[in-house]
């Protein structure tokens, strides 16, 4: 049985805090989209093109300032660049075909399939807690969805069936994001990829405005209530763009997908205390369990870690084993093959054998301290 006490280490509540500080910031860009769609304004690519250009301004300075190498491939960021512009732009483009029940519930496909993806090949392996608390998180979302009091946010929309595939097919390419970034900060540099990401997410988002945003850009009257939330949108964006890559590598992608799951709780405290409405009770009961299966995913590190390292410990001794066996095998054949030397003195076979002896003598006392040393 666990400790209890286990839950509660700095890297636990650190990733639980920076988590939901994430969740907040995702909620402030959902009310910043909310009140550009109260607007008449429609340009999600737009929005998140001066992301971009941010991630690539910032980062990249810092990048130019080392004048370090490349730690991974220029082609891998294009192609991560590229995923990340259109995920963000199909489960958008989804609300326009289907419920808004519909694209929360099917969003959660993020989640598993973060899990398989690292499975296969990060090589990340899931215990029975963790699953648990993936389980009582996906149901507290649930319980968020179907407790939902808008009757219209229940119906069908136009095409259900394309907007949910479109759903599914965001919620993939975010898993794939997730999975990769995590891959390149535990790689290469948190730096190197920001910086990419915001340079290619930009030259793909402002092809994308070409082609597809276009007229709608025109048709924008900008106004300080217009401009306000387009801008803010960007701002919380870059923030999240630039934190997100330190919980994937303290936590991983699956907890950064389970603690973005609380976006929809702390929607529904602004609503409470900022738009002054009613929400149903079953709110703060998905509230609850959302925050409970966090816990339980993240809770247990400790053990986990202590783990990871008795493996190296094992690993580190019996690398050191072989070495010694190496060293003294070589040892052998070298002296085998100066004795079968012709021309060769007694006094010189005396003194390769001591050599040989001596040599041998000292290896068994390293061998006794590296066992002495062994905790």
């Amino acid at each position: 049985m666990m400790n209890f006490k286990h839950f509660w280490t700095k890297k636990t509540l650190v990733g639980l805090g920076l988590g939901q500080f994430l969740s907040l910031l995702i909620t402030s860009t959902g009310f910043s989209s909310s009140e550009l769609a109260k607007k008449g304004i429609n340009a999600p690519t737009s929005q998140s093109f001066l992301n971009y250009v941010l991630l690539a301004v910032v980062y990249g300075g810092v990048m130019l300032y080392r004048r370090q190498a490349l730690k991974a491939k220029w082609y891998y960021y294009v192609v991560l660049g590229f995923v990340d512009v259109e995920a963000n732009y199909l489960v958008v483009k989804a609300y326009q075909y289907t419920s808004i029940t519909s694209v929360m519930l099917l969003d959660c496909w993020t989640i598993p399939s973060v899990m398989l993806l690292t499975y296969i090949f990060l090589k990340t392996k899931y215990r029975f807690r963790k699953v648990t608390g993936v389980i009582v998180c996906v149901a507290g979302l649930v319980m968020v969805v179907f407790s939902d009091v808008h009757a219209g946010d229940r119906s069908g929309g136009s095409n259900p069936r394309k907007g949910d595939l479109l759903v599914i097919a965001g919620a993939t390419l975010y898993a794939i994001c997730n999975v990769s970034e995590e891959f390149l900060v535990k790689n290469a540099d948190r730096v190197e990829l920001m910086s990419f990401l915001g340079l290619f997410g930009a030259i793909v988002s402002a092809i994308q405005i070409s082609i597809v945003e276009r007229n709608e850009l025109k048709s924008i009257h900008w106004t300080a209530g217009a401009a306000f939330p387009f801008f803010g949108f960007s701002l919380a964006m870059f923030l999240f763009y630039s934190f997100v890559p330190v919980l994937l590598k303290m936590t991983g992608s699956t907890m950064l997908n389970l603690s973005l799951l609380t976006s929809d709780m702390w929607a529904v405290v602004i609503r409470i205390f900022a738009y002054h409405e009613k929400v149903d009770w079953m709110y703060f009961l998905a509230f609850f369990a959302v925050t409970v299966g966090l816990i339980i995913y993240s809770g247990g590190d400790k053990d986990d870690d202590q783990s990871r390292a008795d493996v190296a410990d094992e690993d580190a001794e019996r690398s050191k084993r072989f070495d010694e066996e190496t060293g003294f095998n070589n040892l052998s054949r070298a002296t085998m093959a100066g004795s079968s030397k012709t021309g060769d003195t007694s006094s010189h076979d005396l003194t390769t054998s001591f050599v040989g002896r001596e040599t041998i003598a000292n290896n068994k006392c390293i061998g006794k301290d590296v066992e002495g040393k062994k905790f």
